[in-house]
């Protein structure tokens, strides 16, 4: 049935202002933290993905729908990994209504007979659509849907990573947790509208939150997001801005694939602003064991993909050449961190297994507010030096008497600097036979054997400079691992 304005079966009539999310997330950390209870239906607790999946929502019953919003909304069912109720509100005027949950409002697919009716089930989270990629037709711009966990897209791509609200403990052997937003509010938009501002309460065993994210779709789709958070006890082991990724192979690391395609992934590197304006790329790996590096500040990093050719991958399917980046723009609160990358080991696409983000030095004190903003940006590209070649792509095999031989190859820069040479070092091992070619169409080849002698791992830097060492390139990073 279609939405009735205003109405309100299930939810509440408060007011709402700036501080609300704020003094709930304020007042829950001050309490020991509650878990959800588990109170999905026995036609829905023993669900797999495909049962789940086959429950979809109907699209003529999106909120807004024919309203000339901008927008309109869409809901997820609970289900399969998504057990626990979300409460989602809108926000009209002021007023907080509840947005109800009716069974009609989906298709439970071929299982229908099992479903038993129940308006208090609630919803699992919800995706927005908008005027995306051509103005007649509302896309699909971004989804909200487990843990705190939301991703997007910008004109003409589909689905690749993810970002969170909140990272605690990745890589902690002791285990990671997963705080996960609990209720959403969302503005009712304006007609015609072009930003869509939701607000989002966290909670978790260690901390609370209160996020507002405003959302800008276009050529760049751009969350501005503020967040607060309170943490019950002291935290240590933070991640602000998060990225959440899957990296299974490329040409640098495909020993031991059986697969048709190039390269599977949804993001190639780790690209980093620093703080001394340095710009550095980390392609990324899909190790043997976990692998957790780390990077002095920044004035912005992201999880990138820079293949942007079908060719590259050769997966009409997926599409990964058609995989978002999402670059991270810090704002306030971001005082001196670091910048830390996860790569974990995977046997497949289906698992993300790279994980990056901001920590500050200092661990975060129970008991106060501490406040961060920053903006993502989703899209093709990032914010980088035009003035400078970019690393397109590396290439690793067996060299001669044990060494292993790298090629990189840079993309753009001078065209005119004839004096260039490698800035080349590792701390393992002993690097040799740098050499430096001009690359037909502009650009350059940087090619060296690494001698890793007794070395497990080595830590390589490289870039492109003039005699003068003025730099023609961005910074290539890279671990090597034995």
């Amino acid at each position: 049935m279609p939405w009735a304005a205003g109405a309100q079966t299930g939810g509440d009539s408060g007011t709402f202002d700036a501080g609300v999310v704020s003094r709930l997330a304020r007042g829950l950390a001050s309490r020991p933290f509650a878990a959800a209870p588990d109170d999905l239906p026995a036609w829905l607790s023993g669900a797999d993905y495909d049962r789940w999946r086959d429950i979809r929502f109907r699209p003529g019953e999106a909120l807004w729908r024919g309203q000339g919003r901008g927008f309109e909304l869409q809901f997820f069912h609970r289900g399969y990994l998504h057990r626990e109720r979300v409460r989602i509100d809108e926000v009209i005027d002021g007023k907080v209504v509840e947005i109800p949950y009716q069974p009609d409002q989906f298709d439970f697919g071929k299982d229908a007979t099992a479903v038993v009716p129940d308006p208090s089930l609630g919803f699992a989270g919800f995706r927005a659509h908008a005027a995306l990629n051509t103005p007649d037709y509302l896309d699909e711009v971004c989804a909200f849907l487990g843990a705190s966990y939301f991703r997007a897209v910008a004109r003409g791509e589909v689905y690749g990573l993810s970002a969170r609200g909140l990272a605690l403990g990745t890589g902690d052997p002791r285990g990671e947790e997963f705080p996960r937003f609990t209720r959403f509010w969302i503005e009712r938009p304006a007609s015609d509208a072009s930003q869509l501002v939701i607000h989002a309460l966290l909670d978790g065993p260690s901390a609370s939150g209160a996020f507002r994210f405003v959302v800008t779709p276009g050529v760049e789709t751009v969350f501005d997001v503020d967040m607060r958070l309170y943490p019950r006890v002291e935290l240590d082991a933070v991640g602000i801005a998060p990225l959440t990724s899957m990296y299974y192979f490329d040409s640098a690391d495909r020993a031991g694939i059986d697969d048709f395609r190039d390269a599977v992934h949804d993001s190639d590197g780790l690209a980093l602003h620093g703080e001394d304006g340095s710009l550095s790329w980390r392609p990324l790996q899909n190790p043997p064991t976990l692998q957790e590096s780390s990077f002095d500040g920044a004035r912005g990093f992201g999880l990138m993909q820079r293949k942007r050719r079908f060719e590259d991958f050769g997966d009409s399917e997926a599409r990964y050449h058609d995989r978002p980046s999402l670059w991270v723009e810090p704002g306030r609160g971001w005082g001196k961190g670091r910048v830390h990358l996860f790569e974990l080991p995977t046997a497949d696409e289906y698992q993300d297994n790279i994980v990056a983000f901001w920590r500050p030095r200092k661990p975060l004190k129970a008991g106060a507010e501490h406040h961060f903003s920053y903006r993502l940006h989703w899209g093709r590209s990032h914010p980088w030096q035009p003035g400078l070649a970019r690393v397109t792509q590396t290439r690793a095999g067996a060299g001669p008497d044990g060494r292993r031989h790298f090629v990189i190859d840079f993309d753009g820069g001078p065209s005119d600097a004839i004096d260039a040479r490698i800035d080349l070092a590792s701390d393992a091992g002993q690097v040799e036979n740098p050499v430096v070619d001009a690359r037909i169409g502009g650009g350059w080849r940087a090619a060296f054997l690494l001698d890793p002698a007794d070395a497990a791992l080595a830590e390589l830097r490289l870039r492109i400079v003039k005699a003068d060492g003025t730099p023609l390139s961005e910074t290539w990073l890279y671990r090597w691992i034995r």
